[in-house]
């Protein structure tokens, strides 16, 4: 690893020396080409939940099938982001990133068209594959076109625009699904992504500056995919299955093995598909887990906290939805003020600090919902777990891709998304298992199952907050080694 990696200033990593740019230097084309698909991918994510209902009138396939339109998105996207940032330092990131625009595209050409569920599922799995290499490539482009207060800016800029997708998705699915049905959906995707692959020659295609392109590494690949595809089965599936069954079970022990199978092939490769000694970096992995913070601390209350609303403290859909928008409202307006806080010459790991802080609050403040639920008493606990993730979004991504030399971003920007969708998927499913079993076990114990319910979302209020209080402590120690090791 290059000393960029080891030496790098703890307070404000810097990039590396400047050459001559990989790409040209039309930077708000560039800028709005990169944001402009950016926004489509969360956008899918968070609103195309909302579809499932007119999706399941309108061509069947039951439960599975239907949850598989969200899983098979999530699932691709997770498996796919690291090896689309490896593959774009070596073949091109504006190349890779046209071509995961075009693939999203696709797949939501065919997700609109699609006759029955099974089709569908597969152009959702299809349309995930375009997300992963729209985001890896797509930070790793911002990385290399911009410096300075251009760069902070731009991922101000693109943490921002990340949240509004997510705020915008269901807001806009839900009409969309009310007036012309959740076909329009995936045609309004697509003809997005159809205008910023016009805007392909102005990124440019070539590789990073003094990169030859290297053999393509099949076997680290297909072991990485599989490993990671096995994985999130498990964690998927761990609800509807059951933890501990075989077939859970066995995606767990053959995710262990092909991971590890995928570990001795890269540390054998002269050109790897992911340079392990990224992750012994220990600046880069506690920057990493960051975003693996927020999801525990605040992806799963955008997931579950509207059902909590309408169960427990019996408010219309509509209601929930308006009183969520307090927690996606930090998430719009944080990345901004962060990256204005920062270029003001504000300490970026204090913005940070002040995340992890705000996440813990945020949960712990919540403590305060129950049947009768005021909005204004939980005002402030949904703003503080909004701005624990709106603080960081972006912010990160910027910090962590500045610690890796120029021609490695994209691998480093395949980590950081890898963990923070491989997280969310990990925190949801765990809150599901949690908060199920604690509602079930209350409810054997004598209580309705509106008190039982709410008991159970504040215990596990309480193990977010402690989750996140825990990543905290591994972020500072990483942090601290870093600082030693400089």
């Amino acid at each position: 690893m290059t000393s960029e990696l080891t030496t790098a200033d703890a307070t404000t990593p810097t990039p590396p020396p400047d050459t001559t740019p990989a790409y040209p230097r039309r930077g708000n084309l560039t800028l709005a080409a990169v944001l402009l698909a950016v926004l489509v991918v969360p956008m899918s994510i968070s609103g195309t939940a909302v579809a499932l209902p007119a999706i399941s009138s309108d061509i069947g396939g039951g439960a599975s099938g239907q949850q598989w339109v969200v899983n098979a998105f999530n699932l691709a996207f997770a498996c796919f982001t690291l090896v689309c940032g490896s593959l774009s330092d070596r073949f091109g990131r504006g190349r890779l990133f046209a071509a995961g625009a075009a693939t999203f595209a696709a797949g939501s050409i065919a997700s609109a068209l699609a006759p029955n569920i099974v089709v569908l599922d597969v152009a959702r799995g299809v349309a995930g594959l375009g997300g992963a290499a729209i985001f890896s490539c797509g930070a790793a482009i911002l990385s290399s076109a911009f410096d300075g207060p251009a760069r902070l800016r731009a991922f101000a800029l693109f943490g921002t625009t990340a949240g509004i997708g997510v705020a915008l998705g269901p807001t806009l699915s839900g009409l969309l699904v009310d007036t012309a049905g959740w076909r329009p959906i995936f045609v309004i995707q697509a003809a997005v992504l159809l205008v910023v692959l016009t805007a392909t020659p102005v990124i440019g295609l070539a590789r990073p500056v003094g990169v030859a392109p290297a053999k393509f590494d099949l076997l680290g690949t297909v072991l990485l995919v599989l490993g990671l595809f096995a994985a999130m089965v498990g964690i998927v599936q761990g609800g509807p299955w059951g933890w501990g069954s075989p077939a859970v079970v066995a995606s767990f022990v053959l995710a262990v093995a092909l991971l590890i199978g995928f570990a001795r092939v890269e540390s054998r490769r002269p050109a790897p598909l992911l340079d392990l000694e990224v992750l012994t970096h220990p600046r880069f992995m506690a920057l990493c887990l960051v975003p693996v913070a927020a999801s525990f601390g605040f992806v799963t209350l955008l997931t579950y906290f509207p059902t909590f609303l309408q169960f427990v403290a019996e408010q219309s859909s509509a209601k929930a939805g308006l009183v969520t928008v307090l927690l996606t409202i930090p998430v719009v307006v944080g990345p901004l003020a962060a990256g204005r806080a920062v270029g003001a010459g504000v300490n970026p790991l204090v913005v940070i600090w002040i995340s992890l802080g705000a996440l813990i609050a945020g949960d712990l403040g919540l403590l305060l919902a129950g049947p009768d639920t005021v909005v204004a008493v939980i005002a402030v606990p949904l703003l503080l777990a909004g701005a624990g993730m709106g603080l960081s979004a972006g912010l990160v991504d910027g910090q962590a891709l500045a610690l890796v030399p120029e021609e490695k971003a994209g691998m480093a920007a395949g980590v950081v998304n890898t963990m923070r969708l491989g997280s969310e998927a990990v925190a949801v499913a765990v809150y599901a298992a949690l908060l199920t079993g604690l509602a079930t076990r209350r409810g054997e114990e004598g209580l309705t199952a509106v008190d039982a319910y709410n008991s159970a979302f504040h215990t596990t209020l309480v193990v977010l907050a402690v989750v996140v209080a825990g990543l905290s402590g591994v972020i500072a120690v990483l942090l601290r080694r870093g600082a030693s090791a400089s």
